[in-house]
C-alpha cells in the first residue's frame, strides 16, 4: 500500500531484458534503506527489491507489468518517481494508492496557470476506470485531485512543489504516463455495473 507521496526521484542507470522480463538499476537516496523483498512503488508500479549496493538498487518488472505500464519505456538517465510503502498507523496524506498500475495515459496538453500547471490527460475508457471531479486519481504514482472529468479525458493542476519534485517538470504533449484509479471507485463502479 502507498499514499502518491512521492518520496524523490530516482535515475536509471541501467536496463536489462532477461527473458520477458526487465532488471532495472537505479542510483536513489532511498537505496541505503533499503532492503531485498521491499516494495518501492516505481511510476506508481509496485516492485520489488531484488539487489542494493550503496546508492543503487536494482528492481525486476515481468511481461505483464511491462504491458501495463510505461516502465517498458524507461531509457538509461531517465528519472522516474519513488515512494516506499507507507507505514501503518502514519499519516495517509495522499490517497489510498495499490501500486497495481491500471493502464497509461497520453498527456494531451499543457497550460501554465497564475504559477501553477494544468495537465490534461487522454485515456481508453472502453476499461471502464472512471475519474469524477475532485475525485482521486494517481499519475505515474503522484496522488492528485481531479480538476475536470471527462468519458475519456480528465485534468489536473500542478502546483510549483510537485511540479519540481517529480517528473511532471519532464512531461510533454505525447507523454505516456501509468494511471491507477481510485480503488473505491473501481469497487463501486464494478458493483453498479460500470
Amino acid at each position: 500500500m502507498f499514499t502518491g507521496i512521492i518520496e524523490t526521484l530516482g535515475e536509471v542507470l541501467r536496463l536489462e531484458r532477461e527473458g520477458g522480463n526487465l532488471h532495472i538499476t537505479l542510483k536513489s537516496g532511498l537505496a541505503p534503506e533499503l532492503k531485498i523483498d521491499q516494495s518501492v512503488a516505481h511510476n506508481g508500479a509496485c516492485l520489488t527489491v531484488v539487489a542494493v549496493w550503496e546508492n543503487t538498487y536494482t528492481v525486476t518488472a515481468i511481461a505483464e507489468t511491462l504491458q501495463k505500464t510505461n516502465l517498458g519505456q524507461l531509457k538509461v538517465g531517465e528519472k522516474v518517481n519513488l515512494e516506499r510503502a507507507m507505514i501503518l498507523g502514519s499519516r495517509l496524506d495522499g490517497h489510498i494508492v495499490q501500486g497495481h498500475v491500471d493502464q497509461t495515459g497520453v498527456c494531451t496538453a499543457i497550460e501554465k496557470e497564475n504559477g501553477s500547471w494544468i495537465f490534461t490527460f487522454h485515456y481508453d475508457s472502453g476499461t471502464g476506470n472512471p475519474t469524477i471531479q475532485k475525485g482521486s486519481i494517481t499519475i505515474d504514482g503522484t496522488s492528485l485531485t481531479v480538476v475536470d472529468s471527462g468519458t475519456d479525458s480528465f485534468s489536473v493542476a500542478i502546483i510549483p512543489y510537485t511540479y519540481e519534485h517529480t517528473r511532471f517538470n519532464a512531461y510533454e504533449v505525447g507523454t505516456v504516463v501509468n494511471l491507477e484509479f481510485d480503488v473505491i471507485g473501481k469497487y463501486v463502479a464494478k458493483l453498479m455495473g460500470n
